[in-house]
């Protein structure tokens, strides 16, 4: 059992909870992910690791409230414990010899995956900028946790309600072309479009791009098949081989087709935990 020392509601779509798990907080690096499970009912579900405190023998997990066990997760208060937590899993992020100046790009939650990716190239002695994404002002995560980490933050909103009134592509596209800033890395964590997206900007700018493809994991061991991606034309299976991927040859095109089959599903099990509680 591993015990939640902290609960923090981001927004009301969004929580942070700070488990008990020293041997995971030991050993877990940028872009490595835990799997979870609720209870013995549960199912298996990956998350990025957001923080670790070797001191206190805890890790910080940020999560969507998106489905069942989401949902399964978020009714738990501080004290309470959850059955499994199996980690760290996956590669950790690894950036080209050559990279100084990076910019890591974040889009809503995402931008809980782009935090510690920037904890960990300022640490290394980069230059970080973070451009972050959200839809309106309500829903900004992180915004003070990023700041210590980078050089400079630019936030970005969709309807202008807070930062720049744009995509996180027009603040990075303003910066390469405007301020004449040269970026050697970008790194792209968020939902599949806007990966998409910057993927194609910065191809056409000719800069080296990481994403990571945390959302399409399912049950972290590549054994369902969920995360099978193709990237430079082959197969390759984001929970074992990545998260993180060379965006400019991942096939982003087949990647949306595929996720799109699992809404429906996710749909009803939204409506199946809800009906639990009446």
């Amino acid at each position: 059992m591993f015990q939640i020392l902290k609960k923090k509601e981001l927004n009301p779509s969004v929580t942070l909870m700070e488990i008990y798990a020293p041997y995971i907080a030991r050993k877990v690096q940028a872009g490595q992910f835990v799997i979870f499970r609720v209870d013995e009912q549960g199912e298996r579900v990956p998350l990025t690791v957001a923080d670790c405190n070797q001191e206190k023998g805890s890790i910080t997990l940020i999560f969507q409230i998106v489905g069942r066990s989401t949902m399964k997760l978020n009714a738990l208060q501080e004290g309470d414990a959850i059955l499994d937590l199996v980690g760290p899993l996956g590669m950790p992020t690894e950036l080209p010899e050559h990279a100084k100046n990076i910019c890591v790009i974040g889009g809503g939650v995402g931008c809980a995956i782009a935090y510690p990716q920037a904890k960990a190239f300022s640490k290394a002695g980069l230059h970080v900028d973070v451009i972050a994404g959200f839809r309106s002002k309500n829903i900004v995560i992180l915004e003070e946790e990023i700041k210590k980490h980078c050089s400079e933050l630019i936030l970005c909103t969709d309807d202008g309600s807070y930062g720049m009134k744009g995509f996180v592509t027009n603040a990075l596209e303003t910066r390469i072309t405007q301020n004449h800033i040269k970026y050697d890395t970008v790194v792209a964590i968020g939902p599949i479009l806007m990966m998409k997206s910057v993927c194609e900007l910065t191809k056409k700018y000719q800069i080296p791009t990481i994403v990571s493809l945390d959302p399409i994991m399912v049950d972290g061991t590549g054994m369902c098949g969920g995360c099978r991606v193709t990237v430079g034309g082959k197969i390759r299976y984001a929970c074992v081989e990545g998260p993180d991927f060379d965006g400019h040859q991942v096939d982003f095109d087949e990647l949306i087709k595929r996720n799109g089959i699992f809404k429906e599903r996710e749909a009803e099990c939204r409506m199946m935990t809800l009906a639990d509680k009446l």
